[in-house]
């Protein structure tokens, strides 16, 4: 994709609009909107913004900043085909006065840490299977209510596969090679998965994918939710993500005689997961309600593990299969989908990078259910366990240089101040259970 195609496609398509997307640190989509006039100029030399009012942005004095399109990112929005103002989207890089890309910025963050990577001749590559609710509306309003009573697999009972359908569509779309579709545990609960990639193009595929859901679940008159313990009592929404590095189209993760098949490179790699796995847990978990998943019992990992079997285990090593060698990979599964994708592949590469810089090798792998161990035996094994609140979590990632290194001092300063002030908000609330616990009995 370069300039002159992309403006043959504006004007082949008659888009009208062109939406310069970007991410702010909560990994919200933000974006500004352009006239197809404007195109020509916005690609010749950018487009100006505002940046004092955005999370994790500039301070009002010093507001002014600038996006840069991704080119290979252009696309039409799918559900504006066929109206009057079709639109277009593309992601963009923000920059600074002075021409240097914004530290602050998620996509930023990311980008240094792939530079690392590309430093060592590898590439790394990712795959996350994002879960969802889809809830019904009432006169407008959001019900927390489960669009229907589908379980794993569910074709009988799942009223949504025609609506995933089209949640595909758009998704391809957008460019995003979409692997399977299926309802997921819990009632009214989803996933889409889609293929295996670079960790940037990724990164901006997640960010698409929970646009396009939720616009496509708005036009059915639903909800979309990527919100991890939505309704007590069921499973939560989780973001797993498998992982490997790559040189020259072969899977640096494989050996043909390693535990697990595994490399001396991989398990390194593990080990610095492990080791850093408390730390990334306010990145990967980011929100008040994040923690209430992380609970026994609801197949989210809670303890810092890893195994070959065992999915209570923090990171899992999908089963091999002979002839797959490049499918060989490790799975991260404690994330949830509220995160936003560009700084948690960061965190996950940096953690995993200072294993491989060090050699850290990980402990032994626990194949029996954790859960169902002492907690005697997890003290003498040293198991330890995800920090159980937001609050707990913050603390560990500030006292985490390696990480907080990998974020950047504008980034962590942002995200920290933002999420101390959601922590601290939620800890004055009075909830609805507290009342019904409390009030009448005291």
């Amino acid at each position: 994709m370069n300039k002159k195609k992309v403006l043959e496609i504006a004007e082949q398509e008659n888009i009208k609009f062109i939406d310069m997307q970007f991410s702010d640190l909560l990994g919200i989509v933000k974006a500004l909107t352009i006239p197809v006039s404007k195109l020509e100029e916005a690609l010749k030399n950018n487009v100006w913004f505002d940046g004092s009012s955005i999370d994790g942005f500039t301070r009002i004095f010093e507001s002014d900043m600038y996006l840069k399109p991704e080119l290979s990112t252009f696309a039409v929005i799918p559900w504006t085909n066929g109206t009057n103002n079709v639109t277009a989207r593309l992601i963009c890089d923000v920059y600074m006065p002075d021409g240097s890309m914004y530290a602050g910025s998620p996509r930023t963050v990311l980008k240094t840490q792939l530079a690392k990577v590309k430093a060592l001749g590898y590439e790394f590559n990712v795959g996350p299977e994002l879960e969802f609710f889809l809830f019904r509306k009432e006169n407008g309003a959001i019900n927390p209510l489960p669009h229907d009573r589908g379980g794993y697999f569910d074709q009988s009972t799942d009223l949504a596969s025609e609506i995933r359908q089209v949640m595909t569509t758009a998704l391809q779309g957008f460019g995003i090679d979409v692997e399977a579709l299926h309802h997921e545990v819990a009632d009214g609960q989803h996933e889409i998965d889609f293929r295996y990639g670079d960790a940037l193009t990724v990164a901006d595929n997640v960010i698409s994918f929970k646009y396009a859901v939720k616009s496509i679940a708005h036009s059915h008159d639903l909800h979309a939710t990527f919100m991890p313990k939505p309704i007590a009592g069921i499973n939560g929404s989780g973001m797993h993500v498998h992982q490997s590095f790559f040189k020259a189209g072969k899977n640096l993760f494989y050996s043909k005689d390693g535990r697990y098949h595994l490399s001396e490179l991989a398990r390194h790699y593990i080990g610095g997961q492990l080791k850093h796995a408390r730390a990334i847990t306010a990145v990967l978990n980011p929100i008040v309600n994040s923690y209430k998943r992380l609970v026994p019992g609801y197949e989210a990992p809670v303890y810092v593990s890893w195994a070959n079997t065992n999915r209570s285990a923090l990171i899992r090593i999908p089963r091999y299969t002979p002839g797959r060698e490049n499918s060989t990979r490790c799975e991260l599964r404690s994330g949830d989908p509220t995160s936003n994708p560009y700084l948690s592949f960061a965190v996950m590469l940096a953690a995993g990078l200072d294993g491989i810089e060090n050699k850290i090798e990980p402990p032994p792998p626990m194949e029996e259910n954790i859960y169902e161990l002492t907690e005697a035996n997890l003290q003498l094994k040293k198991v330890t366990t995800l920090p159980v609140s937001l609050r707990e979590a913050l603390t560990v990632l500030n006292e985490d240089q390696v990480i907080c290194e990998a974020l950047g001092e504008i980034a962590l300063t942002s995200f920290t101040t933002a999420k101390m002030a959601e922590w601290k908000e939620y800890s004055i609330n009075v909830s609805q259970w507290e009342l019904e616990r409390y009030l009448e009995v005291y």
